[in-house]
């Protein structure tokens, strides 16, 4: 779940899910019990949480969203240490899990509170994966996922002499090999670039790796797993070959460069087609594409997580709401309104969301497109405490001096040394 995501193309509606009046528990004025819940950016969580008050009269439902992740999560692991002032259900982006997953005590395990039909089979099991913290405590229900898939400019491939057609382009994306390899035949015949940035590019392949950052043990693996050094070296080549638009992620320039034609390629998890919508603008409708093949085969790249935390006056019932929010029908009405992508099972496989295409890529079946990519990701990468945080403050910096002119070499060191202090 990330700022930017915009709705993709709306789908016919389906019908409601719930047993009313099946959450028990009385307080509050009235009778009513009354939860909170506490989300950022879009959920599309605004009719549904109105949904459910209408399916169980002695709810009453208090939302708090903030606008950006990282203010929100600073402020969760400020409330979870203080013991107070968290919300009944709260939302856990996936880049903020490994910060949580090893505080499972202050937690509710949903194995032993949550719904009786509510079971880890429900989801994909890399999504299920990913929130169950070293002891067996199930932290968090799965709300989207971000499978990725390879967005590109079909004029500015065609103008290189490369193939432009979704099916063509797949051997040109089959490996990193040949991705890197059509970079360098695309910047000799136009002298431009082939994607955004180095770190964009890099943080894909490494989460494609069977050991990330950290071992299982928490111990910092960025200089004992070779494959993180190989990838680096691989990244930084192609870039001072060319191939990168030395573009930060989200800032003004990047977003502008989506209307220049700065790059020919994006790694384009589900919900970066909004965004690439929304920056490219009305003027390249149609010259952008995006095809189901992706270097390594797959990966994802965003999502959230509902838990509950001990703090939590309700919890049976703050389950049950975190289960209904996540539920495959549920999941599916907040894709028709956000674009954030299901990651149950049964979601994946049903007609609204299969049908769905995208108007502004060529009438492609988006739905059906990503279902298959989220099919392709592996089983969870072990992400420790500072995962996310040798991400955001060693790779990318470094990844960033290296485009700035800094060798490979320097700024591998520079990763390396922030990674350290990060870890302690």
């Amino acid at each position: 779940m990330l700022a930017g995501a915009i709705a993709l193309a709306a789908v016919a509606g389906v019908s409601a899910c719930g047993d009313e009046g099946s959450s028990g528990g009385s307080g509050g004025d009235g009778g009513q019990l009354e939860l909170t819940i506490g989300t950022f950016t879009e959920f599309g969580y605004e009719k549904l949480l109105a949904e459910y008050e209408r399916l169980h009269s002695n709810i009453k439902i208090t939302h708090h969203k903030t606008g950006q992740g990282g203010p929100y999560h600073q402020q969760l692991l400020t409330k979870l240490a203080a013991t107070s002032g968290l919300e009944d259900v709260v939302a856990i982006e996936e880049g903020h899990i490994p910060d949580i997953l090893d505080k499972p005590q202050l937690f509710n395990d949903l194995a032993d509170i949550g719904p009786a039909d509510t079971k880890p089979d429900r989801w994909l099991d890399w999504k299920y994966e990913s929130a169950v913290a070293k002891d067996g405590t199930w932290i968090g229900y799965g709300t989207d996922i971000g499978p990725l898939a390879m967005c590109y400019r079909k004029d500015l491939l065609a103008a290189a002499g490369l193939p432009s057609d979704p099916e063509a382009v797949k051997p040109l994306f089959e490996s990193w090999d040949s991705y890197f390899a059509a970079g360098d035949r695309y910047v000799e015949a136009t002298g431009n670039a082939w994607f955004d940035s180095d770190s964009q590019i890099f943080n894909a392949m490494q989460n494609q790796l069977e050991t990330g950052y950290l071992t299982e043990d928490d111990e910092l693996a960025i200089e004992s797993n070779p494959d993180i050094k190989e990838n680096w070296d691989q990244v930084t080549a192609a870039g001072r070959g060319g191939q990168t638009a030395k573009l930060v992620a989200f800032s003004p320039e990047w977003n502008n460069g989506f209307k220049q034609g700065a790059f020919a390629t994006k790694t384009c998890p589900s919900w970066m087609l909004g965004v690439v919508q929304e920056q490219a603008g009305p003027a390249n409708a149609g010259k952008w594409a995006v095809t189901d093949a992706f270097p390594g085969g797959g990966g994802n790249w965003g999502g959230s997580f509902l838990a509950v935390p001990k703090q939590s006056q309700h919890p049976k019932e703050a389950a049950e709401l975190a289960a209904w929010l996540t539920a495959p029908e549920q999941q599916i009405k907040a894709f028709q309104e956000t674009g954030n992508f299901p990651s149950q099972v049964e979601a994946l496989s049903s007609p609204e969301l299969l049908n769905t295409t995208n108007e502004y890529f060529g009438d492609v079946k988006t739905g059906e497109l990503f279902a298959v990519q989220a099919q392709k990701v592996g089983q969870a990468q072990y992400k420790g405490p500072g995962d996310g945080k040798i991400q955001e403050n060693a790779t990318s910096p470094a990844l960033q001096a290296v485009e700035q002119g800094k060798s490979p070499e320097d700024g591998w060191r520079q990763a390396v040394d922030a990674a350290e202090r990060i870890v302690g």
